[in-house]
């Protein structure tokens, strides 16, 4: 029995001409309202009914004084649980840990289609925190300022070279930064190494893989591996960073998930 609130935060269709639910999960080190600056607006005024989840102990939801004892599968939890409050089969949505999420769910169970954004790489995270430490020194030290909301100037330079592409404004890192907070280490320590965990049965849902081509996080050249894994189409932006909810390119983003959406839905009741 769920003994914690998760918040499932509700965006209804501008004008309703889609019967698809859309449920957006988010990814480490933030809240769902991300979703809400661009991404949701753009579903809302194409008919869709929108929800997004705030995982344990993030944003809205409780937890926040044990943050550290959630691993991925308690965020799966949180994922079913926004999934039943929605009361029917959605087309789920994660980005970067968000992927993750909602791959593990759909180990035990089945949705009308998935799309992951920015997907962590079936190998984990380690690869890239390293690559990423050596490349950039002060990274480590970057993040744990910003996660604990005083980041300095070159913080916020840093963390936008990392995650957003070279177009990225100063009102596209302040947007971002307001919604970073700390990470559960549970969680963390879990997605840095996946490799080591047996591979499970995955349901056969349509599946969408998109990621950007200048993705400092995750590179582009591991998005196959995803893609592979879930007989997925997938798509790669041009010029787009890791925070593709947030990027400049965002509009491209939802463009393409908007045309990938409406195909499968057409496919699935021809």
């Amino acid at each position: 029995m769920k003994t914690r609130q998760v918040k499932v935060h509700s965006y209804p269709a501008a004008s309703k001409t889609s019967q698809a639910s859309l449920l957006f999960v988010h990814g480490a080190y933030v809240s769902s309202g991300y979703w809400m600056l661009h991404v949701i607006p753009f579903f809302q005024r194409q008919g869709y009914d929108c929800f997004a989840v705030d995982l344990a102990g993030h944003g809205a939801s409780d937890g926040k004084e044990t943050l550290d004892e959630f691993g991925i599968d308690d965020y799966v939890d949180d994922v079913a649980y926004a999934l039943s409050v929605i009361g029917k089969p959605a087309i789920v949505i994660g980005h970067s840990m968000g992927t993750l999420v909602l791959q593990r769910y759909l180990e035990t169970r089945t949705a009308l289609a998935a799309i992951f954004l920015s997907p962590v790489p079936p190998t984990g995270t380690a690869g890239s925190g390293v690559r990423l430490a050596l490349r950039y020194p002060a990274f480590i030290q970057a993040l744990e300022d910003t996660v604990h909301g005083h980041p300095s100037a070159e913080d916020r330079d840093l963390m936008a070279k990392i995650y957003f592409s070279s177009e990225a404004s100063g009102d596209d890192i302040r947007q971002f930064l307001a919604f970073v907070g700390p990470e559960s280490e549970k969680a963390v320590t879990e997605m840095a190494f996946l490799a080591s965990r047996l591979p499970k049965r995955r349901s056969k849902v349509p599946t969408l893989v998109i990621g950007g081509e200048d993705d400092i996080v995750f590179p582009p050249s591991m998005l196959c591996f995803t893609a592979l894994q879930w007989n997925a189409v997938l798509i790669r932006i041009p010029g787009a960073g890791h925070m593709l909810p947030l990027d400049p390119h965002w509009q491209d983003v939802a463009s393409r998930m908007q045309e990938w959406i409406e195909s499968s839905l057409a496919e699935a009741v021809a």
